[in-house]
């Protein structure tokens, strides 16, 4: 549905706002003096109500067109950024009715981009590109919801690279163009942006100077020649044609133009100045012998490198009898069989024409031998291979018989012989009046291809001297075998390469040469068999890339083997080396050996021990590779030591205080161009000691008093002792132990629960129980190895009358003795405490016997008081049964 409606919205935004909100204030107008009219009464018949309602709706529609608010914005925005506000214009709240590309915030009327990017290109077609790109949105404002419109403005960003439809652009120009002459160019490049962004121009690169561009409205390009051209010396030129826009970043793009230039016929044939021929023959050739052979040269190309041979009209008529020109190949051969006598000297002037160009000339000079002065005829009868006259040999091969050669003609030949002239590696074996010729060594075709052996006959004059007489050139052309390997520039490469190099990058250009020729020396390049297929290697060009991202921390040497082979039979192959030693970029972060830490240390840990370690890795090497840890966003008493990789405390511990700490480690290495990080989390826990001894909370005194009935039930819970401990564990399990009690000459009726500290009674209370009791309770906690513990006395008064009871003081006497904390009580000092304990013992012994002395005293003088009252007492009346005496009764 969003779709369709902003559809709908980018279809109106093909008409001009400005002439419509013209329209509507011509409408208003109109309007207005209609209504005028109406005033004075000049207008009859006039519907009121109809008028009243077209009324309404033109200024309704007035206010929605001419009256909205216009906001302008860059296209592709990110998501978030302020577009403008109704608030200045339109009262709370607000509403926009589609949130495709814009929300707005209701309170404020401010709105903002969306994820949706806006792409102006996509959202406005191309025919309104001149007219602005211009979408309304729709809105409801106000208390009452009124339904508003409001126009945003796209504006166009240098986002759009200009283009060429074709990769390639081909102008042919004739050679003969004049310079100045332009050339139209269709091709043009498109900007789907506007305005100074959509602006394109145009230059040339690698030029030269030869042409240039001139561009004109429209726009129209043209090429233009600045230098005359000449097919000859160059026939095409490659340049770039590069198109820019005038954007504030500008953006261009290449394409290729290739310029052909054409032929013309604009050179003549023409002769070598050393094109003039002397020729001898024999007096006795036959017809149809090839003389020689006439070339002319014309640089043109097809049709007009045509070339016509004649000979001059000045020839005279004997050697035109004899001799007959051939007007394309220019081949002089005989028409006539020889028998000439006499020598004889013929001059042909030969000429060479083309279509529109003055024929060039040549002369060819023939010298006809008599027959009666013939030197000697070397005869060759051939036994190698041979090609027109051409003994053809390969290489290495070992000495052999090429040929065998006789000296022709009469009788006056018979003593002549026959020898090779200069210094060449064939010789000449006379047998049977014939010669033999050989190789006298292997040839090679890397040291010289072609010999051009020169046979002269020689015959004895009548002085004795031996004057040559004949001369007979033998070529041999020598073969290509393939014996020679590809050898390499260098047997062992080496090269660096960063990691995360871009994909096809060339690393570098292996080179092997081959001594051979043809498909012998033909090299191509391959890879080993056991290679990475990561790397190629072009055939031909032997261009080593690699067409991935090397990653160093996977490996960070290759070693690659190229072979180079000839396309001899069998081939030959070298072999090179190749080492690749990737190079470290810092492309990996920290790493934590756990993304969280627990560590369980004892509140008593020493200042600077060890929590725990806090291992981090870095897969880089060198600076990249060292990292360096540290607590972040903490307080805590704990720093890292990174000599050791560990954490250490920094300060005395308390787990009644903090029981637990959460810290965040950061890990950060040394890389460049700049570091990278990686977090932590480490959660330490206090672990208990034994360091808090037990405290009472009920009773809160040693003097506090509880009076109990002596009707009080037996296993009625008579009072409770309340303790905390603020260890944790087995350190805060409290036990409550009844040490002492007082009077201790009869079995006391109360009973303790030494878990729960509850005080009951075990038994029904008799008589003999009434007065106070003391009871020494020793409260202790489960701490190893040595519990701590404290002490309290509950005292309970067993009387009739349940008023207040209140002590002044504790018993003096303590019946029992604490064992010693480990506080108390060090090992390092057992001699010393021993000691002390011994006298302790004596003295505390002594002081109970004294104890024991004075209340023996103290009873004996209070019961003889007791037994001089007491025929007093019977006279004034009975004391009750469970009445406290006075003398004994403590106020509370």
């Amino acid at each position: 549905m969003h779709a369709t409606l902003y559809g709908n919205n980018i279809s109106r935004c093909r008409y001009k706002i400005l002439p419509l909100c013209s329209a509507f204030s011509r409408w208003w107008g109109t309007w207005v003096t209609c209504v005028r009219a109406m005033g004075h009464g000049t207008l009859d018949n006039m519907n009121w109500t109809g008028l009243l309602q077209n009324l309404l709706i033109i200024v309704h529609l007035r206010q929605i067109t001419c009256g909205s608010v216009q906001f302008s914005i860059p296209e592709e925005q990110e998501a978030g950024i302020l577009v403008g506000s109704l608030s200045k214009h339109f009262s709370p709240p607000y509403q926009l009715l589609i949130q495709d590309y814009l929300w707005m915030d209701k309170n404020t009327g401010d709105f903002y981009t969306t994820e949706q990017k806006m792409d102006r290109e996509a959202l406005c077609p191309e025919e309104t590109k001149a007219e602005g790109c211009i979408i309304p949105h729709n809105a409801i404002v106000g208390p009452s919801g009124d339904l508003i419109q409001f126009l945003e403005i796209i504006e166009d960003i240098n986002d759009n690279t200009p283009h060429f439809e074709n990769s390639d652009i081909r102008l042919s120009v004739p050679e003969d163009v004049t310079v100045g002459t332009s050339f139209l160019m269709d091709d043009q490049a498109q900007d789907r942006d506007v305005g100074r962004n959509g602006e394109l121009q145009y230059h040339l690169d690698g030029s030269d100077g030869v042409f240039s561009l001139t561009v004109e409205e429209g726009p129209v390009i043209m090429l233009v020649v600045e230098r005359t051209l000449d097919r000859e010396t160059q026939d095409q030129y490659q340049m770039a044609l590069v198109a820019t826009d005038c954007g504030p970043e500008p953006l261009s793009a290449t394409v290729t133009l290739t310029v052909k230039v054409t032929d013309v016929n604009d050179n003549c044939p023409s002769f070598s100045p050393d094109s003039h021929h002397r020729v001898t023959i024999p007096g006795d050739s036959p017809k149809d012998t090839v003389v020689t052979q006439v070339r002319a040269i014309d640089p043109d190309l097809g049709p007009n490198a045509a070339i016509v041979y004649s000979l001059s009209p000045k020839v005279s008529e004997r050697a035109k009898q004899l001799f007959s020109l051939d007007s394309h190949t220019g081949h002089i051969t005989l028409t006539q069989d020889l028998r000439s006598d006499s020598p004889e000297e013929l001059v042909l002037k030969v000429l060479a024409s083309s279509h529109h160009c003055p024929p060039a000339d040549t002369q060819v000079t023939i010298s006809v031998l008599p027959t009666a002065s013939q030197v000697p005829a070397i005869k060759i009868g051939f036994i190698a291979e041979h090609q027109n006259q051409t003994m053809v040999l390969p290489e290495n091969q070992p000495p052999t018989v090429l040929a065998v050669l006789e000296v022709g003609g009469d009788s006056s030949f018979k003593h002549t012989s026959l020898n090779i002239e200069g210094e060449v590696p064939f010789i000449l074996s006379p047998q049977n009046g014939k010669y033999l010729l050989s190789t006298s060594k292997p040839l090679d075709y890397e040291m010289k291809s072609e010999y051009h052996i020169s046979v002269v006959a020689h015959r004895p004059s009548a002085e004795g001297f031996v004057s040559t007489r004949s001369r007979q050139e033998i070529r041999v052309l020598v073969v290509d075998v393939n014996d020679n390997a590809p050898h390499f520039l260098q047997s062992h490469y080496q090269l660096e390469v960063e990691e995360n190099n871009i994909p096809g990058v060339s690393l570098l250009r292996v080179r092997a040469s081959d001594a051979d020729s043809g498909r012998n020396g033909k090299v191509t390049y391959r890879l080993g068999q056991h290679t990475s297929p990561k790397f190629k290697m072009d055939h031909v060009t032997g261009q080593l890339s690699v067409s991935v991202s090397l990653d160093r921390e996977q490996q960070d040497v290759y070693t690659l083997t190229v072979l180079a082979r000839d396309s001899g039979s069998p081939p030959l192959e070298s072999v090179a080396t190749v080492s690749i030693h990737v190079l470290d970029q810092n492309d990996n972060a920290p790493l934590f050996l756990s993304p969280h830490f627990i560590f369980f240390i004892p509140e008593n840990v020493a200042l600077l021990a060890q929590v725990g370690k806090v291992g981090v890795t870095d897969l880089d090497e060198g600076e990249n590779g060292i990292t360096e840890v540290r607590v972040v966003n903490s307080s805590g008493p704990f720093v890292v030591d990174n000599a050791q990789g560990t954490l250490r405390c920094t300060t005395n511990l308390d787990r009644e205080t903090e029981d637990r700490y959460e810290l965040h480690l950061l890990a950060s290495d040394h890389g460049r161009p700049f570091a990278l990080t990686s977090t932590a989390r480490v959660t330490i826990f206090v672990e208990d000691i034994n360091d808090n001894q037990p405290k009472v909370i009920l009773p809160n005194s040693n003097l506090s008093c509880l009076t109990v009935s002596p009707a009080t039930v037996a296993g009625t819970m008579v009072t409770k002792i309340y303790a905390i401990d603020e260890d944790s564990g087995l350190n805060s399990e409290i036990t409550y132990t009844i040490a002492a009690r007082e009077p201790a000459h009869h079995s006391s009726p109360f009973r303790l629960d030494s878990r729960s500290g509850n005080i009951t009674l075990a038994q029904r209370l008799l008589g003999t129980d009434l007065g106070m009791h003391h009871l020494f309770i020793v409260v202790s906690d489960g701490g190893k190895p040595a519990p701590l513990h404290t002490t309290v006395w509950v005292n309970l008064l067993v009387n009739e009358t349940m008023e207040p009871c209140h002590l002044d003081s504790v018993p003096r006497s303590l019946p029992y003795r604490l064992a010693p904390t480990p506080a108390e009580a060090p090992i390092c000092d057992m001699e010393e405490r021993t000691t002390g304990s011994a006298q302790l013992i004596f003295f505390v012994g002594l002081g109970m016997m004294l104890t024991s002395i004075c209340l023996f005293v103290a009873t004996a003088v209070f019961y003889l008081k007791q037994k001089k009252r007491s025929p007093r007492q019977n006279k004034t009346g009975q004391i009750g049964e469970n009445e406290i005496p006075e003398n004994r009764k403590i106020l509370l």
